[in-house]
């Protein structure tokens, strides 16, 4: 079968033919690394996960899959300055903080992850070749900045179908020095204030790069001239990626073939942002759910689809993901199908159907328990088999080693929680002298396998060790 994306360039189905047989390059836009990432911002990451699985896994696709780190750019300086710190040991936290969102969400590590700060060359060398064709000047202020010319590139506008004339003015630099309000900045001179080490030498003055370059260099840099497919949110077909086609194209790059886009998270019906003060963080959330459940959460609808977050929201993936795991448990251990089931198979290539795949999975669940009830086992070991192959391209296989390590670190917490709330009411025991309480509670601890030991600094606890012989005849 032919897997078809939705290309918004051309704002139709179109059937996925990569430019090399066998391979697949693929360029998403990363996270600018200002603050904590909320599920708003790693949407993005589990969509195209999703699209790299079914690739890989589906289709047998070797895929490159490049997601960048934007680490130096406006908000970052001004936030870091905000905080009183360095802005590249600002950038560099929550650049960690990312990395360990997206690990806890089970998004396989990009093939490369460059930082915007490490492709200064490749940049300038981007930019000189723009000015040498015309389509980009430096500013006549003496600032330093230079503009890529709107005007000069008849396209402009081609990928989100929008006239020039009405276009608003490009908010990114100092108007001043622009031949054009809509033209937009490639290069920001270095200003008063700003930090010495934000900044480059280059043969248009010192300074450092505006957020459009960065990409468009990075994705040549790893992935070439031209490239499969090039995704992100909703929220940047423009400027950004209008900029980005733009300046790659006029400096005579083929850059993007497809372009694929996922629709956003709301709350309130309002984008999920931080200047909404709406913001749901990872850290936060896995507090409150196994992340396994957030990952479902954040894939299981269409990824061009808006998710709206609100009450009973989680509620409702964690009880499909119980579905799921209590159907397996029943069987035991599972070996994965060698073939995903045919229905899974034309909702994925059609668009990442993921709601009709997982209406394939819940099917295969109820089949499967079924045959259990009527005790037939290798019916319900095939069905088992099929669930673990499909809920495994989906990043969502319980049976995963990921999910149950973090299953096993919150039952750890959940077990410590509980033991220092017995330990708190055996204490208050002892402070209201009800001695008989408090021996009951250690009695109950030790029975448990927890062994409690009286300090000056108050009550210790630890697990003891059990005789797995105990209690045999």
């Amino acid at each position: 079968m032919t897997l078809q994306i939705y290309d918004t360039a051309t704002r139709r189905l179109r059937d996925f033919v990569p430019q090399h047989e066998g391979k697949v390059g693929i360029y998403i836009c990363g996270l600018t690394t200002q603050g904590a990432p909320h599920i708003g911002h790693v949407r993005f990451t589990v969509a195209f996960d999703i699209l790299r699985r079914w690739l890989t896994e589906g289709h047998g696709y070797d895929v490159r899959l490049v997601r960048n780190v934007t680490d130096i750019d406006d908000k970052i300086l001004a936030k870091s300055a905000e905080a009183g710190q360095d802005w590249a040991a600002w950038s560099y936290r929550f650049e960690r903080e990312t990395r360990a969102a997206l690990d806890l969400l089970g998004v396989l590590p990009a093939t490369y992850e460059p930082r915007a700060t490490g492709h200064i060359t490749d940049m300038v060398e981007l930019m000189d070749t723009l000015v040498e064709k015309g389509h980009a000047y430096s500013a006549d202020d003496d600032s330093g900045d230079v503009y890529f010319d709107v005007k000069s590139w008849p396209d402009y506008g081609s990928l989100t179908r929008q006239s020039i004339d009405d276009m608003e003015p490009a908010g990114d630099a100092d108007p001043r020095g622009k031949k054009d309000p809509r033209d937009f900045a490639l290069w920001k001179g270095h200003k008063a204030g700003e930090p010495e080490s934000a900044s480059w030498p280059t043969p248009y003055g010192r300074g450092r790069p505006g957020w459009h370059l960065e990409c468009s260099a990075m994705a040549r840099r790893w992935l070439g001239d031209t490239f499969d497919i090039h995704g992100g949110g909703i929220d940047l077909r423009f400027p950004h990626h209008e900029n980005e086609q733009a300046q790659s194209r006029a400096a005579g790059l083929g850059f993007a073939r497809y372009w694929m886009h996922n629709g956003w998270v709301t709350l309130g019906g309002e984008k999920m942002s931080k200047s909404l003060g709406n913001t749901l963080t990872v850290t936060e959330l896995t507090k409150r759910v196994r992340p396994l459940v957030l990952r479902y959460y954040l894939g299981a609808v269409h990824y061009r689809s808006t998710i709206e977050y609100g009450q009973g929201s989680l509620d409702e993936a964690a009880a499909a993901v119980e579905r799921i795991e209590s159907f397996l448990g029943r069987v035991g251990e599972v070996e994965p199908a060698a073939e995903f089931p045919e229905a899974f198979r034309a909702a994925m290539d059609d668009d990442l159907n993921v709601s009709g795949a997982l209406a394939v999975v819940f099917e295969t669940v109820r089949e499967g328990n079924t045959a259990l009830d009527a005790g037939d086992l290798d019916r319900a070991r095939d069905a088992a088999a099929r669930v673990v192959r499909m809920t495994g391209v989906l990043g969502i296989d319980p049976l995963d080693p990921q999910w149950r390590s973090t299953s096993e670190d919150q039952a750890a917490q959940t077990v410590g929680a509980l033991v220092e709330g017995l330990i708190e009411q055996r204490q208050q025991a002892r402070a209201d002298k009800d001695f008989a309480t408090a021996d009951r509670i250690r009695d109950q601890l030790a029975a448990a396998g927890v062994a409690l030991e009286d300090t000056a600094d108050g009550a210790r606890w630890s697990l003891t060790k059990t005789d797995p012989e105990a209690g045999k005849a």
